[in-house]
């Protein structure tokens, strides 16, 4: 008698950070948005957002220095607070008085990634953990590795995301990034100059409502990596089935 194989179901999951600058050992998480989707039917299953209530520096995850430092020197180094520079601030239209009021501790914050993470892996086997989507996605996973660190959970982390070790023994995500994909579409065409998400979303007929908003960028990656996951399976002509249409989450995260 014939065995038949159990049928893996893939899933990625959309990953959106909004910043306080763009160097992620000096500067803070503000806004992070996730959406969990299938690689079968490319349904989404689950979204989780946050704003990251402000924080300080610490030293977790990085590279150790060779100047010994008193305890007290630790101590202050990592009393200081993290970047929020206004350039950035303004960027996303985030404000420090929304953080501070509407933000969630960033331990709790990287417990819910986990937890997300976990509930959307749908089978057993290294291969079938979550990988992770993004726009430029190296630049978000940077982010996600402090807050990893600074939460203390980067062991879970490991654990329950795809990933290889890298040369140096660190632990490196899988990862899809639709800038690349981008590139590897539009690079023949001359009027194609930039591939900014917000460029290549309407050349697709993926809307963007709110860019450099975390959810509403997550939502256009997802939709603009579906059209290129669309033709690749069936052709061009039936891409645009594969962009969603959803009712706007944004009165969750006024500004």
């Amino acid at each position: 008698m014939v065995q038949k194989t159990e049928r893996k179901i893939y899933t990625g999951i959309g990953l959106d950070f909004e910043t306080g600058g763009l160097d992620c050992r000096e500067c803070a998480c503000t806004q992070v948005s996730l959406q969990a989707v299938r690689f079968d039917t490319w349904q989404v299953m689950e979204r989780y957002e946050a704003y990251v209530a402000p924080y300080r520096r610490q030293e977790a995850g990085l590279p150790k220095k060779k100047v010994l430092r008193t305890r007290r020197e630790q101590e202050l180094a990592e009393s200081m607070p993290m970047k929020y520079e206004q350039t950035a601030l303004d960027y996303s239209g985030i404000t420090m008085e929304l953080l501070r009021s509407q933000g969630a501790d960033i331990r709790m914050i990287a417990g819910n990634i986990i937890a997300f993470a976990g509930r959307n892996t749908l089978s057993k086997g290294n291969q079938c953990k979550p990988v992770l989507i993004g726009q430029n996605i190296a630049f978000d996973i940077g982010f996600l590795q402090q807050l990893m660190n600074y939460a203390g959970l980067i062991a879970e982390f490991e654990k329950t995301f795809a990933g290889t070790r890298d040369y140096y023994g660190n632990f490196q995500p899988h990862y899809i990034d639709t800038l690349h994909l981008g590139r590897l579409a539009f690079a023949a065409d001359a009027e194609v100059t930039s591939y900014k998400l917000e460029l290549i979303a309407p050349r697709l007929g993926v809307e963007l409502d709110d860019a450099h908003d975390a959810a509403a960028d997550v939502t256009a990656t997802l939709d603009i990596l579906g059209v290129y996951t669309s033709r690749l399976r069936n052709g061009e002509s039936s891409a645009a089935d594969m962009v969603r249409k959803k009712e706007k989450t944004r009165e969750h995260f006024k500004i």
